[in-house]
């Protein structure tokens, strides 16, 4: 049943060359994965420095046009929450900043001490935590107003153009929250279930690429390369899905949407957290599994050998198909869903226990640590004992829920 699911999704292994994995990648990005939501961020926030930049400089002739861009750009977060946030930092690092620089402006004058004075007040205000990450916009925007400041012919005309950075921020940031909140929103990011949506689904493209490939014994280099590569990219998935649960449990805190709920008796959160951790220690294993097929060149082909790759392969695609179970989770349907990625997980130990079976009554040097075949045994062992976690925690969440219906809101 597993295999017969996964096999659903990749038939025949994937072509080579860069047309061909570019073509991939836009494949990839029609669906709801990493690619998907990198081409929308890259879209919006092309589309918000646009908008900044047609109203900085074509309806306000603002002197330097560029900041209302670039703020709206740097603001463009993956959440709504997120953008809005850093906007508030952001304007109140620049605000700082350029302020900082009209007092020492009008107190001392445009000299290179004035300059020294800002320098050292900027950074150390840039340190306080309060702004986050937006800290340094405090001196880059003292710097900027400094520029501005001893350009400018006399007094009205340098505050009119320091007020007016502070304006163009403004309008940047206003447009970049706006672009983020009606276009394409990403309100999906902002749920647990949707950290997990995005790590799965890469998860599940990848393996299902690997598993239709060994099937047919196509291990070229290029093809591992690319494999490698691709689970590098894994990490980043993974980080990112913690903060989305991290994000979601914030927003429940401030959210009065959830007092309105028809339905208390909601599993929420439980078992995200533990399952993010264990696709990420999947992501790893899966990276390892890429290193060893990566560097499985030059081994002679025989019966034992393409029957290892072939019974490897059906293992593999017993794990796409929980990756694609967990990249479809749905909170509403949590209790059906988790029997399933059971079912699913107990379908796959049985492929994992006959490959382990074969490759041990079979021919192959699984203790010969120049051979990837015992590593990749050990790989199998580990990728089936996570996957077994993220469906175990999950069922154990919602049994939980059913016990006590009203600890709605989950463990985030």
């Amino acid at each position: 049943m597993a295999e017969a699911a996964a096999g659903q999704q990749r038939t025949h292994a994937a072509p080579q060359g860069r047309a061909a994995r570019v073509k991939q990648w836009f494949v990839r990005a029609a669906s709801d994965g990493h690619e998907r939501h990198t081409l929308a961020l890259v879209t919006k926030s092309a589309l918000a420095a646009t908008v900044s930049w047609v109203i900085s400089y074509d309806l306000m002739a603002a002197g330097s046009p560029a900041f209302a861009p670039f703020s709206a750009v740097l603001i463009m977060q993956v959440t709504v929450y997120q953008s809005m946030l850093q906007a508030l930092r952001y304007v109140g690092a620049v605000s700082v900043g350029v302020a900082l620089q009209g007092v020492l402006g009008l107190l001392v004058g445009p000299h290179l001490f004035t300059f020294v004075l800002m320098a050292l007040a900027a950074l150390a205000i840039g340190r306080w935590r309060p702004l986050g990450s937006q800290g340094s916009q405090v001196a880059t925007a003292a710097f900027f107003a400094f520029s501005t400041y001893v350009a400018a012919a006399d007094t009205s005309e340098r505050w009119s153009q320091l007020g007016e950075i502070v304006v163009l921020v403004l309008i940047g940031c206003g447009v970049g929250v706006v672009v983020n909140a009606l276009v394409l929103p990403p309100m999906r990011y902002r749920s647990a279930e949707y950290g997990i949506h995005t790590l799965a689904h890469s998860l599940c493209e990848l393996v299902s690429d690997m598993y239709a490939a060994m099937r047919e014994g196509k291990l070229e280099e290029e093809r591992t390369r690319h494999w490698r590569q691709r689970a590098g990219d894994l990490g980043p998935l993974a980080q990112q899905a913690h903060a989305s649960v991290h994000t979601a449990w914030e927003s429940t805190l401030y959210n009065p949407r959830r007092l309105w709920r028809r339905h208390r008796h909601r599993t929420s959160f439980a078992g995200y957290r533990a399952v993010v951790s264990a696709l990420e220690r999947v992501s790893y294993q899966v990276a390892s599994m890429a290193r060893s097929l990566d560097q499985w060149h030059g081994t002679e082909g025989g019966r034992s050998h393409d029957d290892f790759t072939r019974a490897y392969g059906d293992f593999l695609a017993s794990l796409a198909h929980i990756a694609d179970l967990l990249s479809g989770l749905d909170e509403d349907r949590l209790e059906e869903q988790a029997r399933e990625l059971c079912q699913a997980a107990g379908k796959a130990q049985e492929c994992r226990d006959r490959l382990q079976e074969d490759a041990r009554n079979g021919s192959l040097p699984l203790g010969d640590p120049g051979e990837p075949y015992g590593v990749l045994m050990v790989e199998a062992t580990r990728l089936m004992d996570e996957f077994q976690y993220a469906c175990d925690v999950l069922q154990h969440g919602v049994d939980e829920a059913t016990r006590h219906p009203r600890r709605g809101g989950g463990d985030g």
